[in-house]
């Protein structure tokens, strides 16, 4: 055999023992970290000056915030880059923006583009309406996958949070304006005296962010699954 031949069938030999190697622990890596890679936005709803919903002294800013970064965490762990658009009490605003609402919000939409983000989950609370309980889901039809993770992530939220409470469109600025996909959670009521308990216990925020965290594993996955088949 010449020396050329053996070279080549040396290179097929380890071609091949790399690929026995390699896709055990790609297949495990995989079911590990499930979004691997995957750059995800978690947006704090309000902050700063804005405060959002009030129930006494309980601000649903400070709320917002407290289970933002337990759902930080939790997307880390199974693989995610994530980004926060707040990680503390603060607003985007500008000391030049007229009006500091929308520019605290512009500049939200500036840092999805920014960083190129995969997806953006925008956590609030609900309040106000009379025996309003649960937690609920918005979209904007402007990014078609918006509903389709829209849809999942209530179906998680019925399953684990035992909501009654259906998934609803939004024409707010924030979310008619932004063509990265992603969606509007809100993750109770604070005007609810039960949720208002359960929403500032960490036990009942790690259950929340859990929720949010295998709907969107399993949003990538039927994402993955469509673009192969």
């Amino acid at each position: 055999m010449k020396k050329w031949e053996i070279l080549l069938l040396l290179l097929a030999l380890f071609m091949i023992a790399s690929l026995f190697f390699f896709f055990p622990k790609a297949s495990a890596m995989t079911e590990e970290l499930p979004l691997f890679g995957r750059v995800i936005f978690v947006d704090a709803g309000h902050g700063g000056r804005d405060a959002g919903a009030i129930y006494g002294k309980l601000l649903e800013k400070d709320i917002n915030l407290e289970i933002s970064k337990v759902l930080e965490e939790t997307l880390i762990s199974k693989g995610a880059i994530v980004y926060m658009t707040r990680d503390e009490d603060e607003d985007l605003s500008s000391q030049w923006d007229e009006k500091k609402k929308r520019g605290d919000l512009y500049r939200r939409l500036l840092m999805y583009k920014k960083h190129n983000a995969e997806l953006y989950l925008s956590i609030h609370l609900n309040s106000g309406e009379s025996g309003g309980k649960g937690a609920e889901v918005l979209y904007h039809p402007i990014n078609p996958k918006n509903k389709e993770l829209g849809t999942i992530l209530m179906k998680h939220f019925k399953n684990d949070l035992k909501t009654t409470r259906v998934l609803k469109k939004t024409d707010l600025y924030m979310y008619r304006n932004t063509t990265v996909p992603g969606v509007l959670i809100e993750c109770g009521f604070l005007s609810n005296a039960n949720e208002r308990y359960l929403l500032q216990k960490e036990d009942y925020q790690k259950k929340i962010s859990e929720s949010i965290t295998n709907a969107v594993i399993e949003f990538f996955q039927t994402e993955s699954s469509s673009e192969t088949s």
